[in-house]
């Protein structure tokens, strides 16, 4: 019998609270249980840099899990987001994740999918593309470790805004739709494409373009619980996770 794929995204550690990390840490449990395999889409941490010898404080007891599940046998795969991307190293050899730093294509429970984070796909957001390419260039990481971890952890919740989200502003709701526009295109382009799942917009979508063809955002664990899982042979799965239940499957998101 074949197992499902469990997947979600935007976990955002380091700037939810111990009551959500603690849920999904539970939820880690719960599909690795399950799964045949398990995929975080990206901003599993609010900040990731790996410097020489330093790991990021605060994230024992997910990284501990991450492990245990890999030493079990459950593969876990990663992609980098927008917030984590500079991961590398040791999340492959000492916690044994696959980590992935761009968009790919997989095939998942029978499904071929478009898989990325989402951010720097669509139109729109052409100071967050310049930004992305000095960010994430050599000579900007090369510096970057040069400057000292606790200061650069300073720097990055600065700028982060992961704390500031509730509710979903306008420019999410319209960021969602530029995103939602990208996939269905992106299906529609590519007859051979099952599947595109994204995240980065932090709110769960299922849009069907046509018979067991899917544009999916996997959503968030700031304000939502929400994860995918994907079955041969059955149409995907967004589901919420249940904080009172925690062992329950779920329910459909809205």
């Amino acid at each position: 019998m074949c197992r499902p794929i469990y997947l979600s995204g935007d976990v955002h550690l380091g700037a939810i609270s111990r009551e959500r990390e603690d849920s999904f840490l539970r939820w880690l449990e719960h599909a690795g249980a399950r799964a045949e395999r398990v995929i975080l889409n990206g901003d599993l941490f609010d900040f990731w840099f790996e410097y020489g010898s330093v790991i990021p404080r605060g994230h024992t007891r997910v990284l501990g899990a991450l492990a245990t599940l890999v030493d079990g046998g459950v593969p876990i795969m990663l992609m980098g987001g927008n917030h984590d991307w500079w991961g590398g190293s040791y999340l492959e050899e000492e916690v044994g994740v696959t980590f992935l730093r761009e968009p790919t294509v997989l095939s998942l429970a029978g499904h071929r999918t478009f898989l990325a984070h989402g951010d720097g796909l669509g139109r729109g957001d052409l100071g967050y593309r310049l930004l992305r390419l000095i960010l994430r260039s050599g000579p900007t990481r090369w510096a970057f470790r040069w400057v000292h971890p606790d200061v650069g952890a300073r720097l990055a919740r600065a700028v982060s805004k992961t704390n500031q989200r509730g509710t979903a502003t306008l420019d999410e709701k319209a960021r969602t739709r530029t995103l939602e526009g990208w996939g269905v295109a992106k299906l529609r382009s590519d007859p051979t494409l099952d599947l595109v799942v994204l995240s980065h917009t932090h709110i769960p979508l299922m849009t069907e373009v046509g018979p067991g063809r899917w544009y999916i955002n996997a959503g968030d664990w700031v304000t939502h619980h929400s994860y995918l899982v994907l079955e041969k042979g059955a149409d995907p799965r967004l589901l919420e996770w249940e904080i009172s239940h925690p062992y329950a499957e779920g329910r459909p998101t809205s």
